[in-house]
């Protein structure tokens, strides 16, 4: 029988976004001179209705005294809103829908078993509260609440023009990016608010913590999108964003660009098994570029019951309750569903989406619409290791012959995936036991 090993993904996603300290997507205000990078962020939207549940979790590089965020929301936020969520959940769940190899071992072709087929500035204290506030709102700026929620002081706000609103900021010791102001103005013409958080250091050391845990909350919304144009001002080049969307009826798509699903189901040298992190950055940068960055690629469309192959577990009905899957109670028929399936939910579906972005390829927010295609898709890749025997029968002849062409077309496919040199390729695939990867002419003129 031919041996299945589904190969978990993980090194992928440290290879892809490497976070050391985890925050949010928006945009970074801190103060002067303080060189901060905002590269890569994974985000988790729950959504049925108008019901939102936003998760955000980012890379970002500098010291933790220095972080601020500021996000657009639609609505003020109450503090019953928002919670400080757990970076195992996030991790979890990209284990689970990352892509994946899966490895294939040929029969003896002799005795086939089978036919072959993201603080608040220092010196800000109480006492200057009501001349902050009052200063604030000379501005045009709001303070609509004021919230702790874990390590992280919250502050949320309104404002009458973006010109305001980044004067504040600069009052408070932030620097704000060039550029903020047009797209600040977009979103207050928007009627939205602005989600501010900072890190109480103190809070932070009395709770443990030495990173920046993901921040989560809930609003009602008839918007189903995400901001990313705030991200880009003070990103050193384009970035990476993962959207894992949790929805009821079936797969995510954005509406104002392009979704395009990537490449799956390829077979390929099976030397990429210790080359996968290398490979899939590789491939991912070439369809970017034949996109013209200008696509959404969708990675991973599952109902979360189950999946085949696994590269993890489903999320238990627990995780994603805690991730804000509002609708599963613990009892009823997700109980027995839970029963029936391990670690399986009702009525949840996956969507993991990638996109690649800077200001000039996505002058727009994501914009996201809920489908009914509940089709499976799953970026997968296929190694098929060659056997090694003693050839001791015709069909071992023919097997050998069949092997040099189906080489042949898995060094294509990787060149044309990647646009890695088909040389390097055949070279490198000539090296495995059992396979001769020289071309026909090669080993005519003995080389």
């Amino acid at each position: 029988m031919k041996h299945v090993t589904a190969l978990l993904a993980a090194l992928l996603v440290v290879a892809l976004a490497t976070p050391t300290v985890l925050a949010f997507c928006g945009f970074y205000v801190a103060k002067a001179d303080t060189k901060l990078f905002n590269q890569a962020s994974q985000v988790v939207l729950v959504r049925h209705d108008d019901k939102t549940v936003l998760t955000m979790a980012n890379d970002f590089r500098g010291d933790l005294k220095e972080f601020a965020i500021v996000v657009p929301v639609p609505t003020v936020l109450e503090k019953g809103q928002i919670r400080v969520s757990d970076r195992a959940l996030i991790e979890h769940l990209d284990a689970y829908s990352a892509p994946r190899l899966v490895e294939y071992f040929d029969d003896d072709p002799c005795s086939p078993r089978y036919p072959a087929t993201l603080q608040a500035p220092r010196g800000m204290t109480a006492t200057r509260g009501d001349a902050a506030a009052e200063r604030a709102r000379g501005l045009g700026v709001t303070i609509e609440a004021r919230y702790t929620v874990g390590e992280y002081d919250i502050l949320i706000l309104s404002a009458r023009e973006s010109g305001g609103l980044g004067t504040w900021l600069r009052d408070n010791g932030y620097r704000v990016p060039a550029g903020a102001s047009s797209i600040l103005g977009s979103y207050l013409k928007q009627g939205m608010k602005f989600f501010v958080a900072r890190v109480n250091l103190k809070e932070q050391a009395r709770l443990g913590f030495t990173y920046l845990r993901p921040l989560q909350m809930a609003f009602e919304s008839p918007k189903f999108m995400l901001p990313i144009r705030l991200g880009t001002l003070n990103a050193d080049g384009h970035q990476d964003l993962f959207v894992y969307a949790l929805t009821r009826k079936g797969r995510v798509e954005t509406t104002n660009y392009r979704t395009v699903r990537l490449p799956t189901g390829m077979e390929l040298p099976v030397y990429v098994k210790e080359e996968f992190p290398q490979f899939y950055r590789a491939m991912f940068s070439h369809q970017v570029e034949r996109e013209d960055m200008r696509a959404v690629f969708l990675e991973y469309a599952w109902d979360m019951g189950w999946c085949d192959p696994c590269a993890a577990d489903p999320l238990s009905m627990q995780e994603l309750r805690k991730l804000g899957v509002f609708w599963l109670s613990a009892s009823g028929a997700d109980e027995r569903l839970r029963r029936r399936l391990p670690g399986g939910a009702a009525d949840v579906f996956v969507t993991r989406l990638h996109v690649r972005y800077d200001a000039a390829h996505f002058p727009e927010d994501l914009v996201f619409q809920e489908t009914a295609d509940r089709g499976n898709f799953q970026g997968r890749y296929v190694l098929r290791h060659p056997w090694t025997g003693e050839a001791t029968c015709e069909a071992a002849e023919r097997y050998r012959e069949s092997l040099r062409a189906r080489v042949e077309q898995e060094a294509g496919t990787l060149a044309s995936l990647t646009g890695w040199p088909i040389e390097e390729i055949r070279r490198k695939v000539g090296a495995l036991p059992g396979v001769d990867g020289r071309t026909w002419w090669q080993k005519l003129y003995g080389q």
